[in-house]
């Protein structure tokens, strides 16, 4: 594992429906998201420019995108980098509503 993969830590705060994003102990980002029975709809997700370029944004919309299905849910992609993120990942297209 490398020095950077160690430093990055993934969680969800279903108080605060997010998903987090931590790079060495420090907050660097989140991906916001709307729960409706089956759907998670996600509406924004922000990284700090001082996390910029580690990968982190890619690394948090993988883990939000496997938890929530993983969880059962179907996937609306109102955030424009969660749908980017699809369009370059085909393999979610199926979770996809919309």
């Amino acid at each position: 594992m490398s020095d950077q993969a160690r430093e990055i830590t993934l969680t969800r705060n279903a108080d605060k429906s997010r998903y987090e994003v931590f790079y060495g102990g420090e907050p660097a980002g989140f991906a916001e998201y709307e729960e409706s029975g089956e759907r998670t709809d996600f509406v924004h997700t922000e990284v700090g420019d001082a996390f910029g370029g580690k990968g982190l944004a890619g690394a948090l919309a993988k883990y939000a995108l496997d938890d929530a299905i993983a969880r059962g849910k179907r996937i609306v992609a109102t955030c424009p980098f969660i749908k980017g993120y699809i369009d370059k990942h085909p393999e979610y297209a199926p979770n996809l509503v919309g």
